[in-house]
Parts: structure tokens; C-alpha cells; sequence
């Protein structure tokens, strides 16, 4: 045990570095990282379990920042163990550094994920927690069972809603390897928070099965004790409040306390404030950015106690490796974060299904071949047809991971964020389902998702209109475009963001499933029907969709008008040529279930597709733009332009104009 007087100077060090970093960089928040010094100090100079020379190992104990405008107390704790140099603290916010305003996920930094909007951080700490009960129960490692989850929240998470889906998550789950530390120092960036919350959050998160501890956030005896007594706890997570000071050491101009005060949070101290903190906290004047030698020392001793405890952790995998090598191996191929193995032939579909049955098929069988997947469901497993999975398996409950199913209840953005946190964690493959238009609530995970890479896959289905007599509440419109939005956009590796999929049939859902079980770079959507949807014509190449668009067979040679489409509509395209057939017009139908794939294929590809100079009819059941960068300004798009409306779906149909007849309406009108 380190004495006081070290750790106090220890959390001096890293609010030093925190405030230096946000005065260099001109921008940045220095209050809440002063504050919260002396928990991270104490956390990974005493219980934090982690190798420094492996980072990436499977059963490390991760450490998970809600708040990310956090990030200088992060970087220079990580900065005390050697993951960042003072040159790279110096950069703060600028171009090309490796420390960008709010964390992103490097596993080999030392960061386990992106902080994006206040209130998922913790979310993904949730996920990680029940990653490692479910890798536990379906590998009987040891490791697993010995590993901790941490994450760090702040008030202005505990006000986000995703907050109250965490804690009811956690809490009904029992997980009891979650310790949670609330920075709870009243101020947030405009106001104090007496100003808007009136809350007891320690009976909050009693109510929701929680052990709740309250400590001086700045007392590094009780922060450890708080530790002590949440690592030893096994039924339940731990919240442990600690009252922190929000600018703790922070002095104004004219060296009165600049502590508790809102003007701290989010930008530079000044120049004469931060002269006079850094004389308060004893800092170099002409050096702050050093590493203080009793700090260094304290972290020496650490890195040689972690050679211990590693140690004989991995005395531990090895003994259960040797003991089980099928298990070891297969859990070694998990952790690679290659593509499974599936045997697709053995997909069997039934004609002309909703393209949401056709899921549930395949997702059938992948809980059957693929032992490290997990699926979960926002309380509609049985109309989101992810029951397709729940069937082979059993959900996930308080004491028992040995399922590989979560009941996530009403609960869109909160299952997103523990699907994600289950990826972040490593081994494990997820996928969650909801109605198409309830994406709106998930719209902030699904762009961490894409930029963290991480391949979580997204079921959605009741696509379109055709939700019929639930009405215009419930029918996506404009939702499709917007998803489509993440194809065109880019992550920082250059690839489309997302994955897209939108299928035309029940054997074009299976090739979607293989392509989206193959995507290991990004999310994937699949975007799939309530209604029955007729089978493509006999002969049609499927494989083809893995090019992202296709032409469908019964096209013919030299057509006068190309017909395209994605999903549902594609039958309707199909049927209305046969109708403009007989009239001499000859056509070529085109399925194009993800644009930003087909935009991959080599130019030569996509013009023998989509040729140019040939005019062209699009079919789309959300906004005609989902179509306009295929069809182009000179074609012809029907879509629909407005919300939907309470009605049968073969009714909406005919309202609407999504009809054999409208198409050959529509096209023959091109010719007039």
C-alpha cells in the first residue's frame, strides 16, 4: 500500500499534466479531470490488473471513461504507465495526435472505447460486464471469472435517460463484476446541478439491485476501501459516489479557490489562474509537463506487482488451455475477430416469406454453428423474428450466462450500447433487432458503432409502409435514407462506415446474413419486411448480391429501360415488367441492396449494371432520394414523400402506387 502523502502527490501529478494540456491546447476541460485525479490514481496504481507487455489480453481488467471530455485526466494516467509520452500530452487536440479531444478506442494505448455523448461510455461497461459472464460460462476459463469491469460516470451521464436502462440492466442481471464510479461534484458546464437534478441517485440505483457505497471522491483511503468492498461483492454491480471538488487545487488570478466553479469544466484555466494552480499543486514552473520521481516510483512498483499477478493468471489459462484445447482453440479463433465458420448450404428457405422469416431461419442456424454469438431483442424477439435465435438457445438471466440471448426489455439505445460493449470486450459476435422506424432511438450508437469499426449487426425489420394499420407512428419513411447516409460516409480507415442490406427475398436474405457474418470491419443493417414478398425470378444468380446490386434474371438484352429497386420493391419492379413486356418495352430489373457496396465494384461492373445513357425507373417505399445516385437526375423515381397511414398493407399499396400496373404506368410514361 502506498502512503497518502505519494498518492496525494501522484493525483497533484496527473492535475498538473490534465490542466497543463488544456492551457496548451488553448481548449479542453480541466475542471472534472482535477477532480476525479484521485480515483484513476488509486484505480491503477492498486487494482487495476492488466499486462503491460500484452495489452490486448482476453482477461484484463478494462476501464471504461463515460465522460470523454475527460480525457486529459485519461491520457495522463496512461501517460504514469507508460501508454503516452509527455510530447504526446503536449498535443492535445491538434492534428494527427494520438490525443484527440475526447478518447477513441486503442486497445494498445490502453483505451477500451470512444467516449462519444455522455451516457454510453458506461453503457459499453454494462456490455463488457456480460461479455465476460457469458465467455465464462461457454468456456469455463477461469480467467474470465476473475476479470473486473470499471467505468467512470459523471453527473452529466447520470442525467442521460440511457442511464436508467443501464442501471435496470445491470442490476437485473446480478453483474456482480461491474464497479461503477459516479464523479459526483455538482457542477456541470452551464449551471450547478442542484439547477436541474433533485434526485437521491444512491436510492436510484439501490432500487435497481445495486451495492452503493458513498466515499470522499478525494480521499484516497476511501476510494480504496470503496474498491476493496466492490471487488468483494458478489451478487451484485457497485456504484460507488464519490463527491469529488470539480477544479480541485485549481486557483484564480488573484490565487483565491477556483474550485467548484462551472468555469472550470470546459475551458482553459487562464494565464495567471493557471500560473497560480500550478504554484498551488507544485509543479515545475518552468516544466510542468514532468513526471514527478515518487510518481515514477510509485508505477514501478506496480508494474512489478502486475508481473506477479499476470503471472499466475496465466499460469491459470494454461492450465485450463492444456486441460481443454478444443475449448482454448476455439476461443483463441473468437478473440482473432475472424469471420465464422457457417455452413450457408444447409440454409433451407420457404418460398415467397417475409424477408423477416427468412432471417429468423438463418439466425436459426447461426445459433447452432456459431457458439460466441449473441443476440438480443428490444422486447419483440417474436415479431422481429430474432426468435429465430432464442429458439436454439435461452436468454440470458441473473446467475446463469450460459444462454446467448438478451431480454434487453423496451430499450433500443441501451441494447444497442451493450451490444456494442460485448464487441469492445473481444470474443464475442452480437446482433440486436427492433422495428425499423425504433432505429430513430438508436441512431447514436450506431454511429459510434461505425466509428469505433466495430461489426455489431443491426436487425430491423417492419420496413416500410406496410406495417399498415399501426399507422404513420410506426411506418419508417425517411429512416432508410437516413441509414443509407452511413454507406456514403467514411471511416478513418477509409471504408464505407457501415454496411447496408436490404434484401429482395427470402434467398437474398440469406446471401445479406453470409455478407453481414463476413463484414468484420464495420456494422451491418439488414433491413427486412413484415409482409410476404414473392420470390425473385427462377434463375436469378443470388451471389451476385454480394456485389452490393445485381440483374435479376428474366432481364433481357439491350433493354430500353432499367427498373431498380432494393427489398420488396424489386418483386413489384419484376411484375410490372412483365406488363411492359407486352407492350415491347424491354427490360432490365436490378436489386440493389446496398448501394454503397455496389459503389465499391470496379466502374466496369457497375456500368454493366447500371449503364449509362439508357433511362432508368426506380421504385423505393421510403424518400425517393434512397435511389436518385443510382437513377440519376434525368430518370424517374416513385417513392413516398410523406408519412405513412393507417391501412391494410395490400391497401397502401394500392394507395400509393407501389403496384404492378403503377410501374407500367410510370415507365410507359417515360416514352410518351
Amino acid at each position: 500500500m502506498n502512503s497518502k502523502q505519494a498518492m496525494n502527490h501522484a493525483a497533484d501529478n496527473i492535475r498538473i499534466l490534465a490542466a497543463s494540456m488544456v492551457e496548451k491546447a488553448k481548449s479542453g476541460h480541466p475542471g472534472g479531470a482535477m477532480g476525479g485525479a484521485d480515483f484513476i490514481n488509486v484505480l491503477y496504481s492498486e487494482f487495476l490488473q492488466y499486462d503491460p507487455q500484452n495489452p490486448k489480453w482476453v482477461g484484463r481488467d478494462r476501464f471504461f471513461l463515460d465522460p470523454g471530455h475527460m480525457a486529459p485526466m485519461l491520457y495522463a494516467q496512461l501517460a504514469l504507465i507508460g501508454k503516452f509520452s509527455i510530447d504526446e500530452l503536449k498535443q492535445l487536440r491538434q492534428w494527427g495526435s494520438p490525443t484527440p479531444g475526447h478518447p477513441e478506442v486503442d486497445v494498445m494505448r490502453g483505451i477500451e472505447n470512444s467516449s462519444g455523448p455522455l451516457g454510453q461510455g458506461h453503457v459499453y461497461a454494462v456490455g463488457a460486464a456480460m461479455a465476460a459472464k457469458f465467455l465464462a460460462a461457454r468456456t469455463g476459463n477461469p480467467t474470465f471469472d476473475k476479470e473486473t469491469i470499471y467505468t467512470y460516470i459523471s453527473d452529466g451521464g447520470i442525467q442521460e435517460e440511457i442511464s436508467q436502462g443501464a442501471g435496470r440492466v445491470a442490476g437485473h442481471l446480478g453483474l456482480n463484476n461491474l464497479i461503477m464510479f459516479f464523479d459526483s461534484n455538482d457542477i456541470q458546464l452551464s449551471t450547478e446541478t442542484k439547477d436541474v437534478i433533485s434526485e437521491d441517485t444512491a436510492m436510484k440505483y439501490r432500487a435497481w439491485g445495486w451495492k452503493v457505497i458513498k466515499i470522499d471522491g478525494n480521499d484516497c483511503d476511501q476510494i480504496r476501501e470503496a474498491l476493496t468492498a466492490a471487488k468483494a461483492e458478489d451478487k451484485r454491480p457497485t456504484l460507488i459516489i464519490g463527491k469529488c471538488i470539480m477544479g480541485k487545487g485549481a486557483r484564480k488570478g488573484d490565487n483565491t479557490s477556483y474550485e467548484h466553479s462551472c468555469k472550470t469544466h470546459g475551458a482553459p484555466l487562464g494565464a495567471e489562474a493557471y500560473k497560480n494552480t500550478m504554484i498551488n499543486l507544485g509543479a515545475d514552473q518552468n516544466d510542468p509537463f514532468t513526471i514527478f520521481d515518487d510518481v515514477k516510483e510509485i508505477y514501478a512498483k506496480r508494474a512489478e506487482e502486475l508481473k506477479d499477478i499476470v503471472a499466475a493468471r496465466y499460469a491459470e489459462e494454461k492450465a485450463w488451455a492444456e486441460a481443454n484445447p478444443e475449448k482454448a482453440a476455439m476461443q483463441d479463433e473468437w478473440f482473432s475477430g475472424a469471420a465464422p465458420k457457417i455452413d450457408w448450404s444447409s440454409i433451407q428457405q420457404k418460398a415467397n416469406e417475409p424477408t423477416r422469416n427468412a432471417s429468423a431461419t438463418v439466425l436459426g442456424v447461426l445459433a447452432e454453428q456459431v457458439p460466441n454469438m449473441v443476440c438480443a431483442s428490444a422486447d419483440l424477439s417474436n415479431s422481429d423474428k430474432t426468435d429465430g435465435f432464442l429458439k436454439k438457445t435461452h436468454a440470458f438471466t441473473n446467475g446463469d450466462f450460459s444462454g446467448a440471448f438478451f431480454q434487453a426489455g423496451v430499450a433500443e439505445l441501451t441494447m444497442a450500447c451493450c451490444c456494442i460493449g460485448m464487441a469492445l470486450h473481444g470474443g464475442v459476435i452480437t446482433a440486436c433487432g427492433t422495428f425499423f422506424v425504433f432505429s430513430d432511438y438508436m441512431k447514436p450508437a450506431i454511429r459510434m458503432a461505425a466509428l469505433m469499426e466495430l461489426p455489431v449487426k443491426f436487425i430491423w425489420s417492419h420496413d416500410a409502409f406496410r406495417v399498415g394499420e399501426d399507422g404513420p407512428t410506426h411506418e419508417p419513411v425517411e429512416q432508410e435514407a437516413q441509414i443509407r447516409l452511413m454507406e456514403k460516409l467514411k471511416n478513418h480507415h477509409g471504408k464505407n462506415s457501415m454496411l447496408v442490406l436490404r434484401p429482395a427475398d427470402v434467398e437474398e436474405t440469406t446471401v445479406c446474413w453470409k455478407m453481414a457474418m463476413e463484414n468484420t470491419d464495420t456494422p451491418t443493417a439488414l433491413i427486412l419486411s413484415r409482409q410476404n414478398v414473392n420470390m425473385l425470378p427462377e434463375g436469378t444468380d443470388y451471389s451476385q448480391a454480394e456485389k452490393g446490386g445485381y440483374i435479376v434474371a428474366g432481364s433481357q438484352e439491350n433493354p430500353d429501360v432499367i427498373l431498380v429497386a432494393n427489398g420488396s420493391e424489386v418483386s413489384t419492379l419484376v411484375a410490372g415488367a412483365e406488363l411492359l413486356k407486352k407492350d415491347g418495352i424491354k427490360t432490365r430489373v436490378v436489386s440493389i441492396p446496398s448501394e454503397g457496396l455496389f459503389r465499391n465494384q470496379s466502374r466496369e461492373y457497375q456500368d454493366s449494371v447500371v449503364p449509362a445513357g439508357i433511362k432508368k425507373f426506380g421504385l423505393t417505399a421510403g424518400l425517393p432520394i434512397n435511389l436518385l445516385g443510382l437513377v440519376g437526375t434525368h430518370g424517374k423515381i416513385w417513392g413516398l414523400e410523406s408519412f405513412g397511414f393507417s391501412a391494410p398493407y395490400k391497401v397502401l399499396d394500392e394507395k400509393l402506387g407501389f403496384t404492378a400496373e403503377n410501374v407500367y404506368n410510370q415507365v410507359k410514361s417515360m416514352f410518351e
